[in-house]
């Protein structure tokens, strides 16, 4: 093969990387050539011209001229020294100006004598206008960061604290003088506190450099009397000095905590009697048939309704028939087991689901509660005179065909009406 068909076989190779790259040679003159080079590599340097159009040509005429000689003093050092180096240069282009990482490495024969360089080029515009950018946001961070209306709370890589703003100092109660230099675990709750350094150990080997903590449920911070609350957090972290530092910005949101859990609340309960609505009671109840039927377990359903709630209503008023309904609601929940679920139905309905129930531990549960409700065994304190009333109770136990609630609440309805009319104020049972 002559050297003319060995630099075409070496060209269609260098062709097919993506990344930018050529083989460099050095003349009989001295003069460094490129013999090979792909379209980035050519690229990299603004393109170049008519004399670099195909290989072999010099490489000063690739190279612009503003860096020309230290781009080749560093190929001149790696072939002399058949050491590989690393080096970078900047490149105003008609894009833009480009950052490059420029790595050199020789290619020895047996001998020892560098036959080629072979040069790649790497893109680090981004991570230089980022680390710029950094520096930037460094200079600026101190004259803002006492004047800002957040935490900011600055820890090096051993979890120390180091900056504490005067914000940070009103909201965990600690001046500045009795924090600095301490572990960022005083200003977190005691059980939170195991786990705390491997999550920082894990975000200083990420590749992320900032995140919001809030992945693994609500944030917590300590105050110095000893009190919690929500907080929301943004943590970074910069590199200074080799080491890892971590910025975070704290905000107190308990209020924002206290009308979401407001929120969360009136979307789970019925708005009367604090219990489960029909749309929660779906869901748990769907989570407990499916407890059931994995583990073989008898599963029952408790469906009670007030008697004659319409002349309660018609004779005391609805705010005494609103009375009524808290106070069902109350004795039942009281009443019933820790795993059972009581929830309102609508109206005066109520529905109890008890997951571990066979049907006579149903039935048992059942007359207990109409017990109850029929002598006015409960401590309550009425807003006027007390008002008897009384309670039909249906009941079913879960069957095999029964995927969710919406059959056995068919069959305990049906066990409903057949109480009511049997008389009322009584329990009836459908299979």
């Amino acid at each position: 093969m002559t050297q003319s068909d060995d630099r075409q076989t070496i060209q269609l190779f260098v062709d097919g990387v993506a990344a930018s790259l050529g083989l460099i040679e050095r003349d009989p003159q001295r003069q460094l050539v490129v013999v090979a080079c792909n379209r980035h590599f050519s690229e990299m340097f603004g393109g170049g011209s008519k004399l670099t159009e195909t290989t072999p040509f010099l490489l000063k005429d690739l190279v612009p001229r503003y860096n020309r000689l230290e781009f080749l003093d560093n190929i001149n050092r790696s072939i002399d020294s058949g050491r590989p180096l690393e080096f970078e240069q900047v490149y105003d282009l008609k894009t833009g100006t480009r950052w490059w990482r420029i790595s050199v490495n020789p290619i020895v024969e047996k001998s020892g004598k560098v036959i080629r360089l072979l040069v790649t080029g790497q893109d680090i515009t981004i991570k230089v206008e980022l680390e710029h950018q950094l520096k930037l946001a460094s200079s600026r961070f101190a004259s803002v960061v006492e004047a800002a209306y957040d935490c900011i709370i600055t820890i090096n890589q051993r979890e120390r604290i180091v900056l504490f703003n005067k914000a940070a100092q009103e909201l965990f109660g600690y001046h500045e003088d009795e924090v600095l230099g301490e572990s960022l675990e005083m200003l977190i709750p005691s059980r939170f506190r195991d786990h705390h350094s491997d999550h920082i150990d894990r975000f200083a080997l990420s590749p992320i450099r900032s995140r919001q903590m809030e992945e693994r449920g609500r944030v917590l911070g300590l105050h110095k009397d000893g009190t919690e609350f929500p907080v929301e957090i943004a943590i970074s972290k910069i590199h200074v000095g080799g080491l890892v530092e971590f910025t975070a910005i704290v905000r107190d949101i308990s209020e924002k905590v206290r009308l979401l859990d407001q929120l969360a609340q009136q979307a789970t309960t019925d708005h009367l009697t604090g219990l489960l609505n029909r749309r929660e009671l779906e869901d748990r109840a769907q989570e407990l048939i499916e407890g059931s039927r994995r583990q073989g377990e008898p599963l029952s359903l408790l469906l009670l309704d007030v008697d004659k709630f319409k002349t309660i209503n018609d004779t005391f008023g609805h705010e005494a028939g609103d009375e009524v309904l808290q106070l069902l609601a109350r004795v039942a929940a009281q009443t019933i087991r820790h795993l059972d679920v009581v929830a309102r139905l609508g109206g005066e309905e109520f529905v109890v689901v008890m997951p571990e129930t066979d049907k006579a531990q149903a039935l048992a549960m059942a007359e207990r509660l109409r017990r109850i409700y029929e002598r006015q065994s409960f401590e309550h304190s009425w807003k006027q005179d007390p008002i008897p009333f009384t309670v039909s109770i249906g009941v079913t136990t879960l069957t095999t065909e029964d995927d969710d609630l919406a059959k056995p609440l068919k069959r305990a309805d049906e066990a409903l009406y057949q109480a009511k009319s049997n008389g009322r104020n009584r329990i009836e049972y459908a299979d």
